[in-house]
């Protein structure tokens, strides 16, 4: 049986956020789409879906319910059928998906480091005691506050471009914000000095494009079957049983990369107490096969170091 291929009176519908980032991550699968099957831009249609997590902008993501703000209503119009596939940055994605829906294709990844950008000042170590650095995730916050403690730090949410206007507006002095996006973004000027892994590890799955699909979509399983990069699905099947392994939310500070060298693959994981105040470290290689087994096992180990209340935050 051939497969029906997508024209432009009948689209695969492609679901994502409408960010600008998020529209650049679904245009670069479009394009990959189309080149992958000689077909027109118009045989896959863009469908923009507002998130929670897009509209609640005044809260931190902990207080009002983590990572799956940025997925559940895209998840659910792609249950129901309204649309096909659905793109997503694969930081933002727990690390299992509802009943029904599969998330097996990525696309090649980008750039991992974290950038540091400011307005005024070239790198983290230009800035002075109680400068204000803005950022909404618990990963930065806790490594900027174990590496920096004279530094204040402010809740920063919003797209890039938001987070530009609100350094330009003096709400904070710098800010972190992930090469990848700003690579897709063409924002590449902003950056003042990108963060090498061997300082600051970057986030699980930082870089990554993720699709995700209904898994008895054996249509959607086959167009997306030719876009996949395998290299990218080994070094996140290890970093993603990492994040399993210790439960990991947008509310528990982690950090993970795994990175491929031939048939061997290294693994670095670190946690941290939210406030920075305590940081631990991993360090292993494996075949590339056994990368899902090397990130339980390390999340095994750095859980039992960690004991029981590790990611409590720590008041007073």
């Amino acid at each position: 049986m051939t497969t029906e291929m997508p024209s432009p009176a009948s689209p695969l519908k492609i679901g994502t956020r409408g960010s600008p980032l998020a529209l650049a991550q679904a245009n670069e699968t479009r394009a990959r789409l189309a080149r992958a099957f000689d077909l027109p831009f118009e045989a896959f249609q863009i469908v923009i879906i507002k998130t929670t997590g897009d509209k609640v902008l005044d809260r931190p993501l902990k207080e009002i319910g983590g990572k799956g703000l940025f997925t559940k209503e895209i998840e659910e119009d792609m249950l129901s059928g309204k649309i096909d596939i659905a793109v997503h940055s694969m930081k933002d994605m727990p690390v299992e998906q509802p009943p029904g829906l599969l998330l097996d294709t990525y696309l090649p990844r980008e750039d991992v480091r974290d950038a540091f950008v400011s307005l005024t000042h070239g790198a983290m170590g230009d800035l002075e005691p109680g400068a204000k650095v803005g950022t909404s995730s618990l990963r930065r916050r806790a490594q900027l506050m174990a590496r920096r403690p004279d530094l204040e730090v402010v809740e920063f949410r919003g797209n890039v471009q938001t987070r530009m206007m609100k350094l330009g507006n003096g709400v904070a002095d710098a800010t972190f914000l992930a090469m990848a996006g700003l690579r897709r973004l063409g924002m590449e000027e902003v950056v003042k000095s990108a963060i090498e892994v061997e300082e600051v590890l970057p986030a699980v799955a930082q870089g990554a494009i993720g699709i995700e699909r209904r898994a008895d979509d054996s249509r959607a399983a086959k167009f997306l079957e030719a876009i996949h990069d395998g290299p990218t699905g080994q070094r996140l099947a290890a970093e993603r049983a990492f994040l399993a392994g210790l439960d990991g939310s947008c509310e528990t500070p982690i950090a993970g990369l795994a990175e491929l060298d031939g048939g061997t693959l290294r693994l670095r994981g670190e946690i941290l107490r939210p406030d920075g105040s305590e940081v631990l470290n991993d360090d292993r290689r494996a075949p590339v096969e056994d990368g899902p087994e090397l990130g339980a096992a390390m999340a095994a180990a750095l859980r039992a170091e960690a004991g029981e209340g590790f990611f409590d935050w720590i008041s007073g």
